[in-house]
């Protein structure tokens, strides 16, 4: 939407933030707060007594609670007393793994604070004073206008992907009078509802084109593409019943399949070479034309990896997440590793036909897994799966009507991503513009046809 600017502007001082309105003030964020402390872990939770101590986990990258598996701790009354979170506060995740989490931030709602449950270790609490609006100030740190200084600050003070709160303090930011502060959070609220609701819609669209892509490979590949045709019970679970000519049968039967191996690590000249290696984070439905890391002859000659031919399958038969279960056709010659199992068709099956039967399957597969904390596949469990065998002419066929259906999917889920991507950063211009005083929000009538189509 449009907005009009600020009358008058002045050079902030700061070459990144360029000029802001002539009456705010630009300074670290250590002025505007009032706490900055670091959070508590304590001991291992007894039944009696224990408090919820909220993780970086339960926090979205951009700054929402997720609460799903809240942890409870056993804390001193010290431990408790000094990290009790209050509505208004900020939570700012100071240590991970992954550099897009550093710097979320996330405000304690009156819900939060009614559990009564403190902060961890790995992340750092900031209470505003009252010249700064917490939920103001939960904008600007969830922007770019902040998560950008941290980003800077946690890799270049540290070479570590870690914050501390003299760093978080030390971020600078313009701060417009509390009055302003007030229009600039109605204003972003309103229409960051207006972005989000497309968003959801967005995200709703994605889900149910994925759902249908699923539903289209799994009829095609058990049905078959004639409504007509006589069906017979399959006597097998997730497939139902199937067309009275195909032959559905143990994978075992039409498919050899072995697991790979990982050359020594500590043998510098088994790594390196020519011939691809595969894992199994790059088994992910698409072909495989090149893999991450290359072992050498000496490296093959020198452990119990093999090279799998253009055509083979491989599953995942390991891995926590979607991984496990997932395959993925060679298009070139590689090794592969322990954790992936190789499926070699014989002449009855089209290996493309097998990727599509077992991107069905993917659920029925994980499922199927060995009774282990991560219920791990292996060649054994994978050769006892089902396959609906159609004669060759008839998988080509099928073949040929999902990769044209599922291109025509893919590219609407590719319009509906672009369209996620695009009001991100809507989302973020718009803040930008309103907390760096770009656009001058004051008495601005609010339509609800704001939001640009």
């Amino acid at each position: 939407m449009s907005a009009p600017r600020y009358p008058s502007y002045k050079d902030s001082g700061v070459a990144w933030l360029g000029q802001v309105p002539l009456h705010w003030q630009v300074r670290p964020l250590k002025w505007e707060i009032d706490r900055n402390d670091g959070g508590v872990w304590g001991d291992d939770p007894d039944g009696a007594d224990d408090t919820i101590v909220l993780r970086s986990t339960e926090q979205t990258v951009d700054g929402r609670w997720r609460m799903d598996d809240p942890a409870p701790r056993k804390l001193s009354a010290t431990e408790r007393a000094t990290s009790l979170l209050a509505e208004g506060d900020l939570v700012v995740t100071k240590s991970s793994g992954s550099s897009l989490h550093i710097g979320k931030t996330t405000l304690v709602t009156a819900e939060i604070a009614a559990t009564g449950c403190c902060y961890s270790n790995f992340m750092q609490r900031v209470r505003t004073r009252a010249t700064f609006l917490p939920k103001l100030a939960w904008y600007v740190l969830n922007n770019d206008l902040a998560r950008l200084q941290f980003d800077l600050a946690s890799n270049s003070t540290t070479g570590l992907a870690n914050l501390n709160g003299t760093m978080i303090g030390g971020i600078v930011l313009p701060v417009a009078p509390i009055n302003e502060q007030v229009s600039i959070v109605d204003f972003l609220d309103s229409e960051t509802a207006k972005i989000d609701a497309l968003v959801d819609e967005q995200r709703r669209l994605i889900g149910l084109l994925k759902e249908k892509r699923q539903a289209v490979i799994s009829r095609a590949v058990t049905k078959g593409l004639n409504p007509h045709v006589p069906m017979k019970g399959s006597m097998a679970g997730w497939i139902g019943e199937a067309p009275q000519h195909w032959r559905v049968s143990a994978l075992g039967y039409v498919a050899r399949i072995d697991s790979g191996s990982t050359p020594d690590r500590a043998n510098p000249h088994y790594w390196g070479g020519s011939i691809p290696w595969v894992k199994t984070g790059e088994v992910n439905y698409d072909p495989i034309t090149q893999a991450e890391e290359c072992i050498t002859e000496a490296g093959l000659q020198g452990s119990s990896a093999k090279v799998a031919l253009p055509g083979t399958l491989l599953m995942a038969m390991y891995g926590q997440g979607v991984t496990r279960g997932r395959v993925a056709l060679l298009e070139v010659p590689a090794a592969y590793n322990q954790a992936c199992a190789a499926i070699h068709f014989d002449m009855a099956v089209a290996p493309s036909f097998g990727r599509y039967f077992f991107m069905a399957a993917y659920q029925h597969v994980r499922d199927g897994g060995n009774e282990t904390s991560q219920m791990n596949l292996s060649t054994g469990v994978i050769q006892k799966f089902k396959i609906a065998v159609p004669p060759l002419r008839e998988q080509m066929a099928i073949v040929d009507f999902l990769d044209r259906s599922i291109r025509e999917i893919e590219l609407l889920i590719g319009h509906a991503d672009a369209s996620l991507l695009l009001l991100s950063e809507r989302r973020s211009a718009l803040i930008s513009a309103a907390v760096i005083g770009k656009i001058d929000v004051r008495g601005l009538v609010l339509q609800p046809e704001a939001v640009a189509a």
